[in-house]
């Protein structure tokens, strides 16, 4: 199998997506056939992989997960 034949079902423009949301502020871009993980809770979707994209980059505006004790 070459590399340029195998595409990594969550970089797959062709499935749908979720936005998700952990408790940390973290967001993540998930296929819509796979679980969703304990601890994440879908935001968006499911959509385009680019409509969650632009999703995430709208609404996470900073990088930094919450931290403990910081008046969040």
């Amino acid at each position: 199998m070459s590399n340029s034949a195998y595409l990594n079902p969550f970089d797959d423009d062709q499935h749908e997506f979720l936005v998700l949301k952990n408790s940390a502020g973290q967001y993540s871009l998930w296929p819509v056939f796979a679980t969703v993980p304990e601890g994440w809770h879908p935001q968006f979707g499911p959509a385009a992989r680019s409509a969650c994209n632009d999703f995430i980059e709208t609404h996470w505006l900073s990088i930094n997960p919450f931290t403990a004790g910081a008046g969040q």
